[in-house]
C-alpha cells in the first residue's frame, strides 16, 4: 500500500526515470552494493546488516523507488522520489510523516567513493535498510518532527539556496572547474552573513552526527549506523581508524561541532544504543520553541522572517510571519502582530472564516491575563457573562499589561465550552498612549490565552494555509538513445554476467578496446576480471588487466577502490 504524501510536501516530489540510468550508472550502484555486503557485515550495526538482507534491495541494479516503498510499507513507512536537495523543513517533514525522501540521481563514477550531493546510493543503500529497525525508526521520526518545526533564519535560507546550487553544479558533467569554484564562493559568501546558531542549525548538526555520521556501541570498538558512512565506500573503512577521534555521544557536543560535507570527518560521536539517542534527543526537544513557547520563542520566530505558528495555551494557533512584538517593562511579550496573510486554527485545523483571505494583512492580539489574574481561557460561561463577554454586548477588557480592549462582542468562539477567540466590532485596542487597533479597521479578532505554549516553523494547517497548486503530471521518458561506446561495453559485460553465457572472444575484444581507447576506466576492468575469475581463471588476458589496474597513475582514492575490488573478486 502506498503511504499518503501530505499535500504541502507534494511539490517536492519528482519521478524516477528508470530507463534513463546508463549501464555505467548500474555498474556504480553494483560496485558500492557488493562492497557494502562484503565489508560492512563486520563493521556496521546489526540493524543495518539485517536490514540490508531483508530490504529486498537488489545488488545488481539500481532499485526502483516504488519497490522500496513496498518494502518499507511492511514497517509502516514509505519512500518518495525527490529532485536533489530540498529545503530542510520539507526533508524533515517527510521523515516526520514516516516517508524516506530519495534523490533519484546517482553519483558519477568520479565520485563513487563519496559525493556531497544527495543520490540514490546514499538514500537507498545508506538510509533505507536500517529503517527496518523499530528503535531507529522512532529516533528518525522524532528528529524529523524536530527538524520540521525548528525555527531558522533568512540568512540560513540563502545558504541553503547556495548549497543546492553547488550540488547541482558539482554533479553536472558539463560544469567547468571555474563554475564549480564560483558556486563554492557563493556558498562561502552566504555563510559569512549567518550569525549564531538557529534551532534548525542545531537539529541539522544533530542529524549529521547521528543519522548521517553516527557510530554506536563501545567507544573502543564501535559499529557504523550513519547513512553517510554506510554509503561511502572509502569512509566506511577509514572512519574506524584511530586517527578519527571517537567521542561519547552528547547533544551539546554535537551541536557545538560544525561539519564540512566535502571532507572526511576528523571526529565521530558514539552512542550506546538507539534508546539513548531517543531519550537524549527528546530532552533536547524540550528546549526548542515548539515545546518551550514563551517570549524567547516568539522573538526567534520574529527573526526568521518566515511563516511560523504561534500557539496559545487555549489551543488557538496563529500562522503567519511575526512582524512585531510589544513587551512590558520586564521584557515579557504582551502583544504581537503578524504581517501579511495569516490564518487561525485549532488542533491543526483552520477555523472557518479565519483563513488568509480574512486576515490577508495580518493579525494582532494581546497575550496575558486580565486584571485580577483572570485567565480568559479558564472562564466558565457565567464568568464570561459577568465580564460582559456576551454576543452583541459592549464590553471593556483590561489586561494586567495595561492593554485595553473596548468593543461590542460580535462572536464568541468556544471549544468544549472554553473560549479560544473573541471577535469584536466597533473596537479600540490601546496600550498606554498607543492605538493598536481602531474601529474603522473592521472586525477585531482577539486570541484568548494567558501565555504562548509553542512556536514552530510552518503552518498549523498547511493544506489550508499554503496555496497548493496541482502537482503537474511528469511525462514518462523512454530508454536512452545513442549510448556511447563505453556504455555499450559496460552493457555487454552485464549481459554476459546476467545470462551466465561465457563468451571469451567478446570479453577479449572489450578488454582490448579498453586498453586502446579507455585507459582511465578501472571499474569495467574489475568487472571483466570478475568474469574471468568465474569462468576462466587462467586466461592470459588477466595479467594485462591486473597490470593496468596496478599502474601508478591512479589517485590514492581510486587505488583504494581498485584494491578493495580486487580483494572482493579474490574472496568470492
Amino acid at each position: 500500500m502506498t503511504k499518503k504524501i501530505p499535500a504541502h510536501l507534494q511539490q517536492f516530489i519528482s519521478k524516477q526515470y528508470y530507463q534513463q540510468y546508463t549501464p555505467i550508472n548500474h555498474a556504480v550502484w553494483r560496485f558500492v552494493m557488493r562492497q557494502n555486503h562484503y565489508y560492512l557485515k563486520n563493521i556496521a550495526h546489526s540493524a543495518y546488516v539485517n536490514g540490508l538482507k531483508n530490504s529486498g534491495i537488489n545488488i545488481e541494479s539500481i532499485p526502483k523507488v516504488e519497490e522500496m516503498n513496498e518494502s518499507l510499507a511492511k514497517v509502516g513507512w514509505g519512500a518518495v522520489t525527490i529532485d536533489g536537495l530540498i529545503p530542510g523543513a520539507a526533508f524533515y517533514g517527510f521523515l516526520q510523516n514516516g516517508l524516506l525522501p530519495i534523490a533519484t540521481e546517482i553519483r558519477k563514477i568520479e565520485n563513487i567513493a563519496y559525493t556531497p550531493a544527495p543520490d540514490i546510493i546514499h538514500e537507498a543503500a545508506g538510509h533505507a535498510p536500517i529503517l527496518l529497525d523499530k528503535s531507529y525508526r522512532e529516533f528518525v521520526r522524532k528528529i524529523g518532527e524536530m527538524g520540521a518545526k525548528a525555527l531558522s533564519s533568512k540568512e540560513k535560507l540563502d545558504v541553503f539556496k547556495a548549497v543546492r546550487n553547488l550540488t547541482i553544479v558539482a554533479e553536472d558533467p558539463q560544469s567547468t572547474p571555474e563554475q564549480v569554484k564560483e558556486a563554492e564562493n557563493l556558498v562561502a559568501e552566504a555563510r559569512k552573513k549567518v550569525k549564531g546558531l538557529t534551532e534548525a542549525d542545531k537539529v541539522s548538526r544533530l542529524f549529521w552526527w547521528t543519522v548521517e555520521y553516527g557510530l554506536i556501541g563501545e567507544l573502543d570498538n564501535p559499529k557504523i549506523y550513519g547513512a553517510g558512512l554506510l554509503s561511502s565506500v572509502g569512509e566506511s573503512q577509514s572512519c574506524l581508524a584511530r586517527e578519527v577521534r571517537k567521542i561519547p555521544f552528547s547533544v551539546e557536543e554535537c551541536i557545538n561541532t560544525p561539519y564540512d560535507v566535502t571532507k572526511p570527518q576528523p571526529q565521530l560521536f558514539v552512542c550506546k544504543n538507539f534508546e539513548e539517542l531517543v531519550a537524549k534527543i527528546d530532552d533536547f526537544a524540550g528546549t526548542m520553541a515548539f515545546r518551550k513557547g514563551g517570549t524567547e520563542s516568539l522573538e526567534n520566530a520574529l527573526r526568521t522572517e518566515s511563516t511560523a505558528t504561534v500557539v496559545f495555551c487555549s489551543g488557538l494557533q496563529v500562522t503567519g510571519i511575526v512582524g512585531e512584538i510589544s513587551k512590558d517593562e520586564a521584557g515579557e511579550a504582551i502583544y504581537f502582530r503578524t504581517k501579511g496573510p495569516t490564518a487561525l486554527s485549532y488542533d491543526d485545523n483552520q477555523l472557518a472564516g479565519h483563513g488568509t483571505e480574512t486576515h490577508r494583512k495580518g493579525f494582532g492580539t494581546p497575550i496575558g491575563r486580565l486584571e485580577g489574574r483572570q485567565a480568559l481561557e479558564d472562564c466558565t460561561e457565567k464568568q464570561l457573562h459577568d465580564l460582559g463577554i456576551t454576543e452583541n454586548r459592549k464590553t471593556s477588557l483590561n489586561f494586567e499589561s495595561g492593554i485595553k480592549v473596548d468593543g461590542i462582542v460580535k462572536k464568541l468562539h468556544l471549544v468544549n465550552g472554553s473560549p479560544i477567540l473573541i471577535s469584536f466590532q466597533d473596537c479600540t485596542v490601546s496600550y498606554k498612549d498607543q492605538i493598536l487597533f481602531q474601529p474603522d479597521w473592521g472586525t477585531y479578532d482577539m486570541a484568548v490565552g494567558a501565555s504562548i505554549t509553542s512556536v514552530f516553523a510552518g503552518a498549523a494547517d498547511p493544506y489550508s494555509y499554503f496555496d497548493m497548486q496541482p502537482v503537474p503530471e511528469i511525462e514518462e521518458q523512454g530508454a536512452r538513445e545513442n549510448e556511447s561506446e563505453l556504455e555499450n561495453l559496460y552493457s555487454a559485460v552485464r549481459t554476459i554476467r546476467e545470462q551466465n553465457e561465457w563468451n571469451p572472444a567478446e570479453v577479449g575484444k572489450i578488454a582490448a578496446t579498453l586498453d586502446e581507447k579507455y585507459p582511465s576506466d578501472w571499474l569495467l576492468r574489475l568487472e571483466i576480471l570478475e568474469l574471468y575469475q568465474q569462468f576462466e581463471e587462467n586466461n592470459p588476458n588477466i595479467s594485462g588487466l591486473v597490470k593496468a589496474l596496478e599502474r601508478p597513475v591512479w589517485s590514492p582514492s581510486i587505488k583504494q577502490l581498485i584494491q578493495r575490488g580486487l580483494e572482493l573478486i579474490e574472496n568470492k
